[in-house]
């Protein structure tokens, strides 16, 4: 299992400190994997275990991955951001009363500048047959705000990505080296866009037939 060195995380959770953040998880699966995932930020769940996409989100995922074949086992997941980004919010109880609990939300720009490295090191060391983006935040943090999953979503795309060339650095630089990525929809959007679900699962087919590709003609 492929595992970012612990100073590399260290020095991610410090940049973060002061952010409305908690928890870290790590990415997991194989050193070449068939497919990297790249998500938004791991969740109340993901924070609370130290896994990455479990809960519906996952159990939603796994069906996808399972359309074409695959497992965890087989994948990398990882997301932009390795703490799960909150807000105060009120929730009214069943008996009326108000409690005040945290929500999710998606993480800012310069929260994913903070655990930037992370991923850097990631993608220049893993050796996916694919990059799958999931959402927009994943996509947009390889290759720019302007990139929408509406409009890519299920295109094989391949080009130089984003990077943190420095620290101190609050611009992105380009890789000299280019990546092919596929982005689709974030798994969890079919919950509240349930319109979504033939694109995502189209997306899914497309990924299963590059994949297949690259196995009949591994040096195209």
């Amino acid at each position: 299992m492929f595992r970012v060195p612990d100073e590399i995380a260290r020095i991610a959770l410090e940049r973060s400190e002061g952010f409305p953040v908690e928890g870290f998880v790590h990415g997991e699966g194989p050193k070449s994997p068939t497919l990297l995932l790249i998500g938004e930020a791991p969740g109340e769940h993901e924070a609370i275990h130290g896994v990455p996409f479990i809960g519906r989100a996952g159990d939603e995922l796994m069906k996808s991955l399972a359309s074409i074949g695959l497992t965890r086992e087989d994948v990398y997941m990882t997301s932009s951001f390795r703490s799960r980004p909150y807000k105060w919010g009120t929730k009214k109880e069943r008996d009326g009363s108000l409690t005040e609990r945290k929500y999710n939300r998606p993480p800012t720009q310069k929260e994913q500048l903070a655990h930037a490295q992370v991923l850097d090191f990631e993608v220049a060391n893993l050796q996916p047959k694919l990059i799958v983006t999931l959402g927009n935040i994943g996509l947009q943090r390889l290759l720019g705000k302007h990139a929408k999953v509406t409009a890519l979503h299920g295109q094989v795309l391949t080009q130089p990505v984003q990077y943190l060339a420095a620290l101190e650095d609050k611009q992105y630089s380009l890789t000299d080296e280019s990546y092919t990525i596929l982005p689709t929809f974030h798994p969890a959007s079919v919950f509240y866009r349930p319109s979504l679900r033939p694109d995502l699962e189209a997306d899914w087919h497309r990924i299963g037939e590059y994949l297949q590709r690259k196995v009949q003609h591994p040096f195209e």
